[in-house]
């Protein structure tokens, strides 16, 4: 009864010797990156960074690089409600105002889009010998997507945006 449960347990495989499994490359190590994003979708503008961590400082990091990019405007972003958004740690500049989306929505926020374009159009069925190399194919999209509004308007001015604006 130990050998039927043994054998059914590792199968063998043709050309190995019997309950001698196959190497098989794999990955041990996990590398990540952050994209941090907003968009002005009105506009077709977008502002972005590829940060290191998701965290409250890179969040100020971020909220720091739009509010002096966009110093002559008032900015209202939205954004989900990540511990790092929603902190009292958080020094939101003087020019911004953060307002929560409801819980579970991504569909609401208007840069979600933009990560399935990347996804598909950037990312879609490639490999990268190094993190380094998807930084590289991420900066190529989001600058693609900077240089040409009228794409960027497509994928994030909702129905409910143009009712306001």
């Amino acid at each position: 009864m130990k050998a039927a449960l043994a054998a059914s347990a590792s199968p063998d495989v043709p050309g190995l010797p019997p309950s001698i499994r196959p190497h098989a490359p794999r990955q041990v190590i996990r590398e990540y990156s952050y994209v941090y994003a907003a968009v002005a979708p009105a506009e077709g503008k977008m502002v972005s960074l590829v940060l290191p961590s998701a965290d409250t400082e890179m969040m100020g990091l971020f909220l720091s690089h739009v509010s002096s990019t966009s110093a002559k405007y008032f900015v209202v972003m939205q954004v989900d409600q990540a511990g790092w958004h929603l902190t009292k740690e958080l020094t939101i500049p003087e020019n911004i105002r953060l307002v929560a989306q409801p819980a579970y929505s991504p569909e609401l926020n208007p840069v979600e889009p933009v990560w399935e374009e990347l996804r598909e159009k950037q990312l879609a069925n490639l490999t990268f010998p190094s993190l380094d190399g998807v930084i590289d194919k991420v900066c190529e999209g989001l600058n693609q997507l900077e240089a040409d509004p009228e794409r960027l308007r497509s994928l994030t001015y909702f129905p409910h945006f143009r009712m306001v604006s």
